[in-house]
């Protein structure tokens, strides 16, 4: 089976549990404002790879990766599901712990051929890492030109079947870090069961050099980076939401 990526980097620190080898994979729905991977985007285009080709690569530093392991990311690593499922099957069968970063954009639950290729995925998977861009549907759909629906139904189902998550959100000047958000994103997270990390990341501008590159315009021009301290202000205040909800739940006998 044939993939397509964008790259690999071999020594990933932030992409899962220790050191790991990290793919990228080429493809992507969603039109984030500050996404810093726009080369990713387009669908069909990229590297052409093998699992084998993949697993040489990782072969080769395969000593560096004892605690960590393999993370897939893009783009969008659910558009090519069956790859996946060939390449984590190779994983496993070699005791690799694999990780998939994404932003759950294709979850259907709707159709029982998605939902059949995505179990087989996830029972191969050790971890979710995945990003809620904005709790919001109408401001999800000015961020990143799709809704939202999916993506926290992607959320409620990994809860459901009980699969380790990793929950990103980005804390963006004038578009994610108004409280009353905050606020909902922390009262929706306090109906899952499966969180076993929270990251609340500072908006950065590190990607508009490659815009510049590419010659893209930068959607968010203008918009300045939001500092460390800012950033920990909005996760206090979404894990005061978390904790408020956390127990009215608890109250009521659904947590």
């Amino acid at each position: 089976m044939i993939g397509r990526i964008h790259s690999t980097e071999t020594f990933g620190t932030v992409d899962g549990p220790g050191i790991r080898y990290v793919v990228f994979m080429q493809g992507c729905p969603m039109r984030c404002l500050y996404c810093h991977n726009p080369d990713t985007w387009t669908i069909g285009v990229g590297r052409e790879v093998t699992v084998d080709d993949l697993m040489k690569e990782y072969d080769g530093c395969k000593e560096f990766y004892n605690g960590g392991g393999i993370t897939v990311t893009g783009g969008e690593p659910l558009m090519q599901i069956e790859f996946l499922t060939e390449f984590f099957t190779t994983a496993k069968l070699r005791g690799i712990h694999t990780c998939i970063d994404t932003s759950g954009i294709v979850f259907n639950r709707k159709s029982p051929e998605f939902m059949e290729k995505l179990d087989k995925l996830l029972a191969l998977t050790d971890l979710v890492m995945l990003d809620i861009k904005h709790i919001d549907n109408e401001k999800h759909k000015v961020l990143c030109s799709q809704p939202n629906t999916n993506i926290l139904d992607f959320a409620t189902y990994l809860s459901e079947i009980n699969k380790p998550v990793w929950l990103r959100h980005v804390v963006v000047p004038g578009y994610t870090d108004v409280p009353e958000y905050l606020e909902k994103l922390g009262e929706f997270l306090a109906t899952l069961n499966n969180i076993r990390a929270l990251d609340v990341l500072p908006y950065h501008t590190m990607g508009v050099v490659k815009y510049e590159q590419l010659g893209i315009d930068y959607p968010l021009k203008g918009v300045p980076p939001l500092s460390k301290a800012e950033a920990i202000k909005a996760r206090d205040i979404i894990f005061a939401a978390w904790k408020k909800r956390r127990q009215e739940l608890k109250a009521e006998g659904k947590v």
